[in-house]
């Protein structure tokens, strides 16, 4: 018996139990007057296997009950299975449906715009491609490597619609073959780009990557995901998605960097997602690309932290002097609100 708030839905088990009570017929009886075997009764019984034409005849012959009826029963159970089963996963998807940033997903134009709460879980299941929300735990759906700021419930459910709709934005995106010997290699070239402007390196970038098999997209950023990027293969390309909200350029380029090292590193396609250490050495893989740690090390060494020494380091580096500026801060080595003027705040087009 399967029941949800509007259906119950009974096998025709029951009665033919009822009709087994009535005689004083035990199951293993009644498997043998109906030839079969007492496995199958018990599961028939209990509505595990379903009552064919065949076995409502031999019902017929057995209890003396026409098989219209046993057929007619049959049919009933199952309409009324479905329905509670559908009714069941509905109620679940909506509590689902209600942690997920649907408003401002339909504000981008992701999906149609509605208050229906029936509705929002039909667009989302059409969205996220699945049957029913609950699938979205399954990891052989959500392989994703990212960076963001924080970790709760919401915010994984916004980072797998942020994600989601990189997927989406990839299809579009014509890529070679996965080559990460290529990536690899062009890694110093997008380096070079920092001290570029989004209108300039954008297409750059997306072009190079595109030959090594990876599709960069940008995306706007989603309240509560605390998301920076994400990397995921998708079919036969890498997918990598940045969010495009007006950022820092260091925060901008440590993002990127940061998701090619999970490429590079071959932190993604596992099963379970990136680990902390995968993170931790993703980090420092960006860090040491932008700015070499012996080089590093040799500047901060004489403490001299001014607007003068930070471009002339930058430009003997050739990265953009935000980028030295950003990496002071998080290191503590200059207070957050110090020398924000030496970094470019990009808007990028999406």
């Amino acid at each position: 018996m399967v029941r949800s708030r509007s259906y119950i839905a009974t096998p025709p088990g029951a009665t033919i139990k009822e009709q087994l009570n009535d005689k004083g017929m035990s199951q293993k009886e009644f498997a043998a007057r109906m030839d079969m075997s007492e496995k199958h009764i018990s599961k028939l019984i209990n509505g595990e296997v379903q009552l064919t034409p065949e076995v409502a005849v031999r019902l017929e012959v057995v209890l003396g009950v026409p098989a219209k009826f046993w057929n007619n029963l049959e049919a009933i159970y199952r309409e009324k299975l479905i329905k509670a089963e559908a009714e069941n996963t509905m109620d679940a998807d909506e509590k689902l449906a209600k942690q997920l940033p649907y408003k401002e997903m339909s504000k981008f134009g992701w999906i149609p715009e509605t208050r229906d709460s029936k509705e929002k879980v039909v667009n989302l299941r059409k969205y996220f491609e699945v049957v029913e929300l609950s699938l979205l735990e399954n990891n052989q759906i959500t392989r994703i490597a990212c960076r963001r700021l924080a970790v709760t419930e919401k915010s994984d459910l916004a980072l797998l619609a942020w994600a989601q709709e990189a997927k989406i934005k990839a299809r579009e995106v014509k890529t070679a073959p996965i080559n990460i010997k290529g990536l690899i290699k062009i890694i110093p070239n997008i380096r070079l780009m920092t001290v570029m402007k989004p209108k300039e390196f954008c297409p750059k970038i997306k072009a190079m990557l595109a030959e090594c098999g990876i599709a960069l997209i940008f995306l706007p950023h989603l309240q509560g995901s605390f998301l920076q990027g994400a990397s995921f293969i998708d079919g036969n390309k890498i997918v990598v998605g940045l969010t495009a909200r007006g950022k820092d350029a260091d925060k901008f380029w440590f993002s990127l960097f940061h998701e090619l090292a999970h490429i590079i590193l071959g932190h993604i396609g596992q099963l379970n997602g990136t680990s902390d250490e995968d993170e931790s050495d993703a980090d420092k893989w960006s860090r040491d690309t932008l700015i070499p740690v012996v080089d590093y090390e040799k500047f901060i060494e004489d403490n001299n932290f001014s607007a003068y020494n930070i471009r002339s380091f930058a430009k003997k580096q050739g990265v953009a002097p935000g980028i030295v500026v950003g990496r002071l801060q998080n290191e503590g080595l200059i207070k957050h609100s110090m020398l924000n003027d030496l970094k470019d705040h990009y808007e990028i087009a999406l």
